[in-house]
């Protein structure tokens, strides 16, 4: 895979992950106490905002799919047809390394960073 699409898959990973992360960077700045933190977690989390990200993601993962096609001179239906297989092989590849990037980042780095720093996710955690 091209360098600048593994920018778009690692970036698509952290904006996936955009309801825990501010969290966690408040806290560690000092900006925002541990019970807000959690509380603001919990409502980005539990509430529709975590489901518009979702959807952003997949924007955006779309978006980087076309540049990065694009750039490979892949640009017309026609192109898409003769390249089904690299086109479904790559797609199905980035979606799956996107998935996995950010249940890692998510459930495991910034959930142990989060315990970490006091916040009350223990509990909750996957392994538990």
């Amino acid at each position: 895979m091209d360098k600048s699409l593994w920018k778009w898959i690692s970036s698509a990973s952290i904006l996936a992950s955009m309801c825990c992360l501010p969290s966690v960077v408040m806290v560690m700045l000092g900006l925002a106490s541990v019970s807000t933190a959690a509380a603001l977690s919990d409502t980005l989390y539990w509430g529709p905002f975590r489901w518009w990200l979702y959807f952003a993601t997949v924007l955006f993962l779309s978006y980087g799919l076309y540049r990065y096609f694009k750039a490979d001179g892949i640009c017309t239906l026609d192109d898409v047809k003769r390249e089904r297989q690299k086109v479904v092989n790559t797609t199905l590849l980035v979606f799956t390394i996107a998935i996995i990037g950010f249940l890692i980042f998510n459930y495991i780095i910034l959930e142990l960073i989060g315990i970490a720093i006091g916040l009350p996710w223990e509990d909750d955690a996957f392994w538990n």
